[in-house]
């Protein structure tokens, strides 16, 4: 037995003479292996309240010095969960003298082959001693935080991180692999930004995250994925700016965040290709976290791409195309989302999927072609709802009721858009009553009564929306400025939107500065008008200095004015007042901004019937047809010129007429020359129909269509 124990020594001998951790361990077997049966004497010490007779019994014991046996003392009372006496004994404990034992015993050993003094051993420190000794001021600094002593417990775990890094200054070796010390300083690591968190001091915390994210620990997949995810979801909600890495943790070429939102990102990012390569476990909250960080940026294709990746098991198919499905929609892409949900409500996978159907309905409204699609789509989630499902019951209707209302805008027979349009406000109010408190089921509800020209109706939910939104909302102010202007009250409408543009911000005036120009123009104020538009133009230009295309692209439909608009406008102005020359600066300005447009060439047409140039004017119309066939104040225009013209031109004029009112039958310009048509034609009774209709539509006609709105959908 005695040959076998010297042959081990001798080997762990060699093996200290190559590697100073090594070496370490080598000095702390003999210590380590009766530990546990000498510590009992102590124990009973303790039990009695004697500190120091305890400390002196495991000193003598073991040959420990003062700080090696206050540290096991105090770990010996935080186990049995005396926190305020561990915290006594550990008090006795040096962190700087530690520092410097262990920092003397590495360099003892690499220099053990040249010799060393007396001084250098009795200076030295074993593995199991620098263990023991680095663990008690991490007990130390568990005891602070239960006592609520955070900072001075975070000032202890960043002793410990100063004294590995004057140890191991190019980090912590491979040799120690699982001991108890690699095992300290992995829970220090992760211990201290949250000691920094819970004392609400973040801009310690900060740092302190990208240094256990930094430098070499030896951290084990799993707390580093740990630290990673804290440290993220701190950046994402902490609600304090970290700033940039340090210059030397930046490595050539490498990606460096710019602020808290792509930090996160990134670190999110790394912990989904670290679930993907199967190094740590599926975490559903990190996709969580990375869904929001994605869509505050306006990221969502990035994230579909992130759910694609995600391995498969872990979602159903089903609900794999429903969320790439929501990605998509971000983005605008639809079309393709659609076709995702399509796949999802299959009637193999999930065909009753409430989310699904509801998502499905949204998109379909907000297109004219599929909005038959989201009826049937809302019908559908309707009947597979529970009783109490109240928030998504109205919802529901909410589609239902904007749905139909397109619907009922696009119905060729009168009696199907009396339909519509009567279930339209049924279900849009059984989603307010579903729900008082939804502010965009009020919006829409407005918008409904007012495309049916219920003013009262209209402008009392107007007002509704306007109180729950708080006035903060843009299209509120403009909806209640049209309704105003609808009954002729221009001075109120003009009023308002100036309050409007009171409380509202710089880059959102747009739309609520060309309505107030508009409102100027109808009551005769164009000197006042045109002034509000160069307001206007200046803004849209200074927008398209300052915003590339894709920010543009990503405002909300509706809340923006393009410059080509701001022309179009202006060169009608100048027609109005005859200023011709001006009028086709301002064409061309359109022109070169944006050649094929119907609205340009309109307004082209417009400007040479003024001038008496009715062939220009009718080739102008033609051409804005050419550009869109549908386009309404073309073929108003074209056959108000071809009734003028009368004899064979009536039939073509009546043809472009009916259309147009197909296409919104609320133009009261269209009635009126419709009624014209028939009056030259000798048939008195349909045209005296049409002026009637025409007449009601002028005097409640908006400045603006109603439909230049969008729905809250």
């Amino acid at each position: 037995m005695g040959l076998k124990m010297m042959c081990v020594c001798s080997s762990e001998q060699f093996k200290a003479d190559r590697d100073p951790i090594a070496a370490m361990a080598a000095q702390d077997m003999a210590a380590a292996s009766g530990l546990s049966t000498k510590t009992i004497e102590g124990e009973a010490k303790l039990d009695e309240g004697n500190i120091e007779e305890a400390e002196s019994s495991l000193r003598e014991a073991l040959s420990l010095n003062y700080e090696e046996a206050r540290a096991l003392l105090g770990r010996l009372e935080y186990q049995r969960g005396n926190v305020e006496a561990a915290l006594q004994v550990f008090d006795g404990i040096d962190i700087s003298t530690v520092r410097s034992r262990m920092k003397a015993s590495i360099t003892s050993k690499s220099s053990q082959r040249r010799g060393r003094s007396k001084n250098d051993i009795s200076h030295s420190l074993s593995l199991h001693a620098a263990s023991l000794l680095l663990e008690a001021i991490y007990l130390k600094a568990k005891s602070l935080q239960k006592l609520g002593r955070l900072t001075d417990a975070a000032l202890e775990c960043k002793g410990i991180l100063d004294t590995v890094d004057v140890v191991f200054p190019q980090g912590m070796p491979d040799s120690l692999g699982e001991s108890k010390l690699q095992e300290t300083i992995s829970n220090t690591v992760e211990l201290l930004p949250e000691l920094w968190k819970q004392a609400g001091q973040y801009h310690e915390a900060m740092p302190a995250y990208r240094r256990a994210l930094l430098h070499q620990w030896n951290l084990n997949p799993e707390s580093c994925a740990r630290i990673q995810k804290e440290f993220a979801i701190l950046l994402l909600y902490g609600g304090v700016e970290a700033g940039a890495p340090s210059l030397a943790s930046q490595g050539e070429g490498s990606f460096v965040p710019k602020n808290n939102l792509e930090e996160s990102i990134l670190l999110l990012m790394i912990l989904l290709r670290k679930i993907s390569l199967r190094r740590i476990a599926w975490d559903s909250t990190v996709l969580e976290h990375l869904t929001f960080a994605l869509s505050m940026c306006g990221q969502t294709e990035t994230l579909a791409m992130q759910y694609e990746e995600v391995l498969p098991g872990i979602f159903s198919r089903a609900d794999r195309w429903y969320n790439l499905a929501l990605c998509y929609s971000g983005v605008g892409k639809n079309k393709l989302a659609l076709g995702l949900l399509e796949k999802s409500l299959h009637h193999l996978e999930k065909p009753n999927d409430i989310s699904a159907l509801l998502l499905a309905a949204k998109l379909s409204c907000e297109d004219n072609d599929t909005s038959s699609n989201a009826m049937q789509y809302a019908h559908r989630a309707i009947a597979n709802m529970k009783e109490d499902s109240h928030s998504r019951k109205c919802v529901a209707y909410h589609i239902l009721g904007s749905s139909m209302g397109k619907q009922a805008r696009l119905a060729s027979l009168n009696t199907q858009r009396a339909f519509l349009q009567r279930e339209s406000l049924k279900a849009l109010q059984d989603s307010a009553m579903l729900d008082g408190e939804n502010a965009g089921t009020y919006f829409d509800l407005a918008l409904e009564y007012a495309e049916q020209r219920n003013l009262t109706a209209a402008l009392d939910c107007a007002k509704k929306y306007l109180d729950l939104t708080g006035g903060s909302e843009v299209q509120g102010w403009r909806l209640l400025g049209l309704i105003l202007s609808a009954q002729q009250r221009y001075s109120d409408a003009e009023n308002v939107l100036n309050v409007a543009l009171d409380e509202t911000g710089t880059w959102e005036q747009g739309e609520l500065l060309r309505t107030k120009a508009k409102l100027q123009m109808i009551q005769g104020k164009s000197t006042e008008g045109i002034k509000t538009y160069m307001r206007l133009l200046a803004l849209v230009q200074a927008q398209r200095k300052s915003f590339n295309a894709r920010s543009l692209k990503a405002k909300v439909d509706g809340e923006k004015v393009s410059e080509v608009d701001v022309w179009q406008d202006l060169a009608g102005v100048y027609t109005t007042i005859a200023a011709w020359h001006d009028a086709e600066v301002c064409l061309e300005k359109a022109k070169s901004l944006k050649l094929h447009s119907a609205a340009t060439w309109h307004a082209t047409g417009v400007l040479y019937e003024a001038r008496g140039q009715l062939p220009e004017a009718s080739a102008s119309y033609y051409n804005g047809l050419a550009m869109d066939p549908d386009h309404v104040p073309c073929k108003v225009s074209l056959g108000a010129l071809l009734r003028r013209s009368g004899g064979e031109s009536l039939p073509v004029a009546r043809s472009f007429l009916t259309d147009a009112l197909r296409l919104n039958p609320t133009n009261h310009m269209a009635w009126y020359n419709l009624g014209m048509v028939h009056k030259l034609g000798g048939r008195p009774s349909d045209a005296a129909d049409c002026f009637q209709t025409a007449y009601l539509l002028e005097q409640s006609a908006p400045v603006e269509e109603f439909s230049s709105l969008a729905a809250c959908v």
